[in-house]
């Protein structure tokens, strides 16, 4: 009988096997991160916009949501809820990294019923969509409204 004093082909070609499936899994189950952040605002944003619009229509104050534009009053990276009492709901983005068109308007209530509105949000070249009908709560969508 003879010692073994190694690995044979086939149990090297099993653990590469092995360790190639394994960085497939991760690599799969890893997501580009820029998608993820939008993702991550553009749904705290529908969220942002309905709590805003429960407040309008329970206030019967108009809410109204836009973008702030780069300038003294603050950064870049914030909207402005009008109509709302200051510190109400959160103002800025999670990430600096959004981009939303500089003269989107969003108008939240006091009506039960507002028109169909949409803003987009982009990071890098991945574009989302908050939007609603008017009717149906604000929703994420991934193609033009």
């Amino acid at each position: 009988m003879r010692a073994s004093h190694g690995f044979t082909l086939i149990e090297l070609l099993v653990v590469i096997a092995l360790i190639a499936i394994g960085t497939a899994a991760v690599s799969f189950s890893l997501r580009d991160s820029a998608q993820t952040v939008l993702e991550r605002d553009a749904e705290r944003l529908a969220a942002l916009f309905e709590s805003a619009r429960a407040r309008s229509r329970a206030s019967g104050i108009p809410v109204k949501w836009h973008p702030q534009i780069p300038n003294k009053s603050g950064p870049a990276n914030a909207f402005v809820f009008e109509g709302l009492p200051p510190q109400t709901l959160s103002e800025k983005w999670l990430s600096p990294q959004i981009q939303v068109t500089p003269n989107a308007l969003v108008v939240l209530g006091p009506d039960p019923i507002i028109g169909p509105q949409s803003v987009m949000l982009r990071v890098k070249d991945l574009q989302l969509w908050v939007s609603t009908d008017g009717l149906k709560p604000f929703a994420v969508k991934r193609a033009s409204p």
